[in-house]
């Protein structure tokens, strides 16, 4: 009797790119980064964001006064995905994660990653939400086609470094009582009685203009986000609400019908939704480049 061959399994991956949840990913997004849930914390209740509780009802419990807090992965948590990966074959790991000036997740990666057996490289990608969507996207596309794990650490800091994120918040008192924005600004932005537009500067939220109406704050980021467009060899762009869907759709579409670019709407994750409040937009544009793998 002949033998028949078994057919050979595909070789393993040998690097993958982990993110967090803050990235915002599409969900069911194939051969993407492997994500790490960040925690919400809604009295005594703690669920994993993505996992247990959506953006829209965390919008609804913050709108009806909830008290609501975050807190990032612990070492542990990274530890148990990279060992997962270990013994799913991989060797070296790329770890792309939220602003370091924003939450300490980052520095829960590189804890993990000090005692790991698996050679791993914890980033900071100076961004959020989609930018560091984008930029952990761009790297696993690379680990995907066989780059070595500098290259790949390389690749998400450079899409990284292109990122442009807007936002126009309700009011700035959820981002002052979180420590992510100075008192003087925040108080600035409700005495007035304006809608604040924030930027991501380096990794960390600054205010950048206040207009007066939720739609001149939304033509204001039409009109940002197109010029980020405009400029970019390949551009990639995102629109992101937390609670406002209805306005986010049509800011999409309105962007595309300026810039003709494909726009991604996803909620705003639950972790950032939480600092910002119910009725943010934002908008992000990043630029993948002529990058060759």
């Amino acid at each position: 009797m002949r033998n028949r061959r078994r057919p050979s399994r595909p070789a393993p991956q040998e690097v993958r790119v982990v993110t967090d949840s803050t990235a915002c990913l599409p969900a069911g997004l194939p051969g993407g980064p492997v994500v790490v849930p960040l925690r919400v914390l809604v009295g005594d209740e703690a669920y994993a964001e993505g996992e247990d509780i959506t953006p829209d009802r965390l919008a609804e419990l913050v709108s009806a006064g909830r008290h609501v807090t975050t807190s990032q992965p612990s070492p542990e948590a990274f530890a148990a995905v990279y060992r997962t990966l270990g013994e799913q074959g991989v060797r070296s790991v790329v770890s792309v994660h939220l602003s370091g000036a924003l939450s300490g997740t980052v520095g829960s990666a590189g804890t993990a990653a000090a005692r790991s057996p698996l050679q791993v490289r914890a980033v900071d990608s100076r961004t959020a939400a989609a930018g560091l969507g984008f930029a952990a996207r761009a790297a696993a596309e690379c680990a995907a086609a066989g780059a070595d794990a500098a290259h790949v650490a390389a690749r998400a800091i450079e899409v990284a470094g292109t990122a442009h994120a807007m936002f126009v918040v309700d009011t700035l008192e959820h981002l002052r009582r979180g420590g992510r924005l100075s008192g003087p600004a925040a108080a600035l932005g409700t005495v007035l009685g304006v809608k604040p537009i924030l930027r991501l500067s380096d990794g960390a939220i600054e205010l950048a203009q206040r207009v007066r109406t939720r739609a001149a704050g939304a033509e204001r980021l039409l009109e940002q986000a197109a010029g980020y467009v405009a400029g970019a060899t390949r551009p990639v762009v995102a629109v992101h609400h937390f609670g406002a869907h209805d306005r986010a759709l049509a800011l999409a579409g309105r962007l595309h019908t300026r810039t003709r670019a494909d726009v991604e709407v996803t909620p705003l994750s639950a972790v950032l939704g939480v600092h910002v409040g119910p009725g943010t937009l934002a908008v992000v544009v990043a630029d993948l480049g002529d990058h060759a793998h």
